[in-house]
């Protein structure tokens, strides 16, 4: 019989021969990659997968900020393609320019994008070699942990028992502040002191739940902002990503981005748009939070079709979709127009503030089976706040109707009240509710249009993050060691005291019987 250590051993050299093989395979691949040595290392770390992190505009940002300096080296590090078997076999986390191990790095800089991605840390970090908690690291072993990212726009408050500083807001300038103190020969103490009086630097250990300010990069210097590689290997597969615009002009209800953070839409100008894009490209991204609102964006997406290039759009408006509009779409590669009517009636699209209406949603639907688009997918949310069964026959009145003019699709998620919104504070529709909406919309609209729903139970938990603070974000370390399942979660923020304790069984009927 063989030796049970042994073996385990054989199977950690194959797989960590096979993460070699497939990190060389995706690095062969890639155009822009960035080979540079210094003795100050950086591992710029996505806790989701390759083809997630790879297809973020601000993670390639960060990538070639860093990489513009000097005095240090930023190589890229991913969560596993499969957490499952990382767990199994407690893979580590290598960089992808030198293959080199997380805890190799003096600093592992995360970019977080939203709530349900605390558990990607985590297991990132523990698999990397590094304790998850910052209250389990010696700053004279580990990496110093720094993150940011987009949920810094919200509530990154879950990410404190994990950090010992998170940029806030847009970082490309703020970036380079915090690199010249950490590269300093400055003792820990001293270093965690300069980096809280930063104003735009959030140090759990000094601030507690404070936040800092949310940073604003400059306009002139730091938009359009592009990105550095490009690989087939991605969810946007050899996609060019530019960005045509930051920030919103629109204020809608619901959203993190509205024209109320960090001064409003900020415009790109056409001719810096069409510059920063390689003529070699085959396909450009065009990137924002309401990409479809630039006054130019139809001249901009026909100058990169007249390059033969295909175009992809990451936010269309359905007022906004001119028939002009959807041609040059067509004649970028759309074969789907993809827009959002964010409520299911028009009540709760008029409570959310949204500019889409029913004549703008089916002058859309026209336009696209005119330009011969092959199907329509519609994003809306369930769950709202006030939401009755009315609202979802309001919508599967309208979706059949819709459905005559060309095939749809919806795509839906429930409504999570996220910070620095007006509808902060608002609780969770309930998860029987929620698939309780979701079956009546599939069952009305049988034969007639897809549903595609995420998930309801993972939606709660966004929720509980998005609303929570240090004491949810410590929970979730505690669902991850349990497995990570949904009951996992349930379990642990009970226990922590940041979710009501579910009743038992016992009580509900004895509530019951005492109630008849």
């Amino acid at each position: 019989m063989g030796c049970p250590v042994g073996g385990s051993a054989r199977i950690l050299r194959r797989l960590l021969a096979s993460l070699r093989d497939t990190i060389q395979h995706r690095l062969s691949r890639e155009r822009g990659t960035l080979y540079r040595d210094a003795p100050f290392r950086v591992a710029l770390t996505y806790p989701s997968p390759y083809r997630v992190g790879m297809s973020s505009l601000g993670y390639q940002v960060m990538y070639r900020e860093l990489n513009g300096r000097g005095d240090l080296v930023a190589e890229r590090a991913f969560a596993p393609d499969d957490f499952a078997q990382a767990r199994r076999h407690r893979e580590t986390v290598l960089t992808y320019e030198s293959m080199r191990p997380l805890g190799d790095h003096a600093v592992v800089a995360l970019s977080v994008a939203y709530e349900n991605e605390l558990g990607g840390v985590i297991e990132t970090l523990e698999l990397g070699g590094i304790p998850a908690l910052r209250s389990e690291r010696n700053p004279k072993r580990h990496p110093f942990v720094l993150m940011g990212g987009p949920l810094t726009f919200s509530n990154p408050t879950p990410l404190g028992p994990f950090a010992d500083a998170v940029v806030m807001g847009e970082a490309e300038e703020v970036i380079h502040d915090v690199m010249d103190i950490l590269t300093s020969e400055l003792d820990p103490d001293e270093r965690r002191k300069k980096l809280a009086d930063h104003p735009n630097v959030w140090v759990p250990a000094v601030h507690g739940e404070a936040l800092a300010k949310i940073a604003a990069a400059d306009n002139h210097t730091k938009l359009p902002a592009f990105a550095q590689i490009m690989t087939p290997d991605t969810e946007l597969s050899d996609m060019f990503l530019v960005e045509t615009e930051r920030g919103c002009s629109r204020g809608c209800q619901y959203c993190v981005m509205r024209k109320s953070t960090n001064g409003g839409m900020r415009l790109a100008s056409m001719e810096s748009i069409l510059a920063r894009v390689p003529a070699d490209a085959k396909k450009v991204g065009l990137v924002g939070a309401a990409v479809s609102d630039h006054p130019r964006i139809v001249e901009i997406i026909d100058a990169f079709v007249d390059r033969g290039m295909g175009v992809g759009l990451s936010s269309l408006r359905p007022d906004r979709m001119t028939d002009r509009f959807v041609a040059a779409l067509k004649r970028g590669g759309y074969r789907t127009l993809t827009t959002a009517m964010d409520g299911p009636s028009e009540r709760l699209r008029a409570m959310l503030e949204r500019h889409a209406k029913i004549k703008h949603i089916e002058r859309a639907a026209e336009h696209a089976r005119a330009n011969g688009m092959l199907t329509m997918k519609l994003y809306l949310m369930v769950g709202l706040p006030s939401e009755t069964d009315d609202d979802i026959d309001e919508c599967v009145e309208f979706v059949t109707g819709l459905s005559k003019v060309i095939p749809i699709a919806l795509g839906i998620a429930p409504f999570v009240s996220k910070r620095n919104t007006p509808l902060d504070g608002l609780g969770f529709a309930g998860i029987d509710v929620v698939e309780h909406r979701l079956d009546r919309l599939r069952r009305g609209l049988k034969g007639r249009a897809e549903v595609r729903p995420t998930s309801a139970r993972w939606a709660w938990i966004e929720w509980v993050l998005a609303q929570g603070g240090e004491r949810a974000g410590r929970a979730v370390y505690d669902a991850v060691k349990a497995g990570g399942r949904f009951a996992d979660y349930q379990r642990a923020f009970e226990a922590a005291g940041v979710v009501p304790k579910r009743k038992k069984l016992s009580v509900l009927r004895a509530e019951a019987g005492a109630g008849s």
